[in-house]
């Protein structure tokens, strides 16, 4: 009689490591950043704990600690002085999403070997002061063509600036068509893009919105995904990268697992997910009550994403989390 005991392979720390399907690494990390053109010293987001809005100036610090940490990249977003109905600012050369991304590529520069991808957000809602993804028709609903067309001159602004890639998360129909076009027409053919395809309109972006001071009103359900439909994000997905996409991203993560496995499998390039600001901050609220183990729960969240399929992890324990990838 054989003796099936699945259990001899959880018997040691030694054992379940060796056996391990899983392997979380620090490369595959990327940290969001939040630059406040107002600012003259870090401020804390109250509802992101351990996360800051940054002055510029603090931008080549900020690079250098994601270098040392060893993760894959970071991502620039940027809170303006002003804010218009176009989102004025986020094409403007002198705008301070454009003056962080040079800054950082300066601070990358550098020796050789110095690996990290520098990624920058490519939408309007925190330079618009409306809070919308794109700019408005008369009616008061978002005019998807003529958002494009911002969209292509962020593009070039943001690669002119020095990013390696361009983060389309505002989910406007054929941005990735639109924004390779724009940068294959005027030589960055080295650009990436990293198209936000599966976007949900979800509950767990609430912090984020007082990371980036957001002027929304209402929600922007005409745009994002419901998030009842798994098969409609399998679809955005594969829409991005025949147009182009680079990478294809999920967001959120931990909701939408069953979407990251979905993409992951179909295809044919590499699959983001977004831990997001409602996620991270449930986790460190939980903690700080004593109710989980903090670092447990964080490094469980990111293979459980790693699990279904993601290549690539956007968090903000992106720091911590490769610190404790070292350890393990």
């Amino acid at each position: 009689m054989i003796s099936h005991r699945p259990r001899r392979l959880r018997t040691t720390p030694a054992m379940r490591r060796l056996v391990r399907e899983v392997r979380p690494h620090r490369a595959e990390l990327v940290l969001p950043v939040f630059i406040h053109e107002d600012l003259a010293e870090a401020r804390p987001i109250a509802s992101l704990p351990g996360v800051s809005q940054h002055p510029l100036a603090d931008v080549p610090a900020l690079v250098e600690r994601a270098i040392d940490a060893g993760i894959g990249g970071l991502m620039l977003f940027a809170i303006p002085s002003v804010r218009d109905a176009r989102g004025s600012g986020a094409v403007d050369p002198d705008g301070i999403l454009n003056r962080a991304i040079r800054a950082a590529a300066d601070a990358i520069d550098g020796p050789p070997g110095r690996g990290i991808v520098l990624m920058a957000d490519l939408c309007l809602d925190e330079f618009t002061d409306h809070g919308h993804c794109g700019v408005l028709a008369p009616t008061g609903d978002v005019d998807n063509d003529a958002t494009l067309d911002i969209y292509a001159q962020m593009a070039l602004a943001q690669a002119r600036a020095g990013a390696h890639v361009l983060g389309l998360s505002g989910m406007m129909d054929g941005q990735v068509a639109a924004v390779r076009a724009a940068l294959e027409a005027e030589g960055f053919t080295d650009v990436a893009l990293l198209a936000y395809a599966a976007k949900y309109a979800s509950a767990f972006y609430g912090p984020f919105r007082e990371a980036v001071d957001s002027q929304l009103e209402g929600d922007r359900r005409t745009y994002q995904l419901d998030p009842a439909n798994g098969r409609e994000g399998l679809r955005e997905a594969e829409l991005d990268e025949l147009e182009g996409a680079d990478i294809v991203m999920v967001k959120p993560a931990l909701p939408y697992l069953d979407v990251v496995a979905e993409v992951a499998q179909a295809s044919r390039v590499p699959v983001a997910a977004y831990h997001v600001s409602g996620e991270y901050a449930q986790i460190e609220a939980a903690a700080a009550h004593g109710w989980i183990d903090r670092r447990a729960a964080h490094l469980e969240a990111l293979t459980s994403m790693r699990r279904a399929g993601a290549d690539i992890i956007v968090t903000y324990a992106a720091l911590e989390l490769a610190a404790w990838l070292e350890d393990m």
